[in-house]
């Protein structure tokens, strides 16, 4: 009997003792990564509260708002995010679904052109915008207008990527049939069927996009643009106190937004389990 136990324990107490080294190895280098993206951070929080004789205060952040130009690009920075968000759903949402649909044996092929932004340096990407609209109108060559449409492309992977997965989510053409034999127009199904069934996909998509746009700042800067990043950068040369305090505000903005996305994600999450 002694023998049997002996043989049966054995290898449960060397799997065991394999988890816990796997445990181990696991925590640190999460730990490692954790200290490598925080550290970092903290010194920056640090440096942009550092005030006269060695002391800590608010006086960087107070006067943050009150620098020359930064509401301004601020301002700017948030109607190129909403401008991207909106025109990137209004072409993705529909062409998606489309996919999905009617050509699904094109999945592939959609899903690789729109991986191409990042893959493509921006350099060529600003080049190629601004030789496709040359001798265009004024009021999109001379203005953000052409930033944000620039920013619809790169806003792409993120986009379809979500949809997709969202689309694939749920049984599109028994909806889609189901409305279109009630009497529904295409619209009507999009908008009413489609797009309720996609909202934290929506959602998660415009996020991502909008944190993108938050961020970006070659492109912008390529293009002689005058946003939140430019700004800060430019900020930069002269107080650098201000242009650490920005870009940590740039930072709580996009890590908000992801937080924001997570929230709705695990929601959306729960609800479909408790409808299954």
């Amino acid at each position: 009997m002694t023998a049997v136990v002996d043989l049966t324990t054995a290898p449960r107490t060397g799997t065991r003792r394999k988890l816990g080294r796997g445990r181990i190895a696991t925590g640190l280098v999460l730990i490692i990564a954790a200290l490598y993206f925080l550290l970092p951070v903290a010194a920056s929080v640090e440096f942009s509260l550092r005030g006269v004789h060695d002391t800590h205060d608010l006086s960087t952040w107070e006067n943050l708002f009150g620098q020359p130009g930064f509401l301004d690009n601020l301002i700017t920075s948030l109607e190129l995010a909403a401008g991207t968000v909106v025109i990137t759903l209004v072409l993705m949402v529909p062409t998606t679904a489309w996919v999905h649909l009617r050509l699904p044996r094109l999945r592939r092929l959609i899903e690789a052109i729109c991986v191409l932004p990042l893959v493509i340096p921006a350099v060529v990407l600003a080049n190629g915008v601004l030789v496709a609209f040359r001798g265009g109108p004024s009021w999109i060559t001379g203005t953000p207008v052409i930033l944000a449409l620039e920013y619809v492309v790169l806003a792409l992977p993120f986009t379809y990527r979500t949809l997709d997965a969202g689309l694939s989510a749920i049984p599109l053409t028994t909806l889609v049939e189901a409305g279109r034999n009630l009497g529904a127009s295409w619209l009507t199904v999009l908008l009413r069927v489609i797009v309720p069934n996609l909202r934290t996909s929506i959602l998660n998509a415009s996020i991502l996009s909008a944190a993108m746009v938050l961020g970006e700042f070659t492109i912008a800067n390529l293009l002689l643009m005058n946003t939140l990043p430019v700004w800060t950068v430019q900020a930069g040369q002269q107080d650098g106190e201000v242009a650490t305090a920005a870009s940590m505000l740039i930072l709580i903005v996009t890590w908000a937004l992801l937080l924001l996305m997570s929230v709705f994600g695990q929601r959306g999450a729960r609800r479909t389990g408790r409808s299954r």
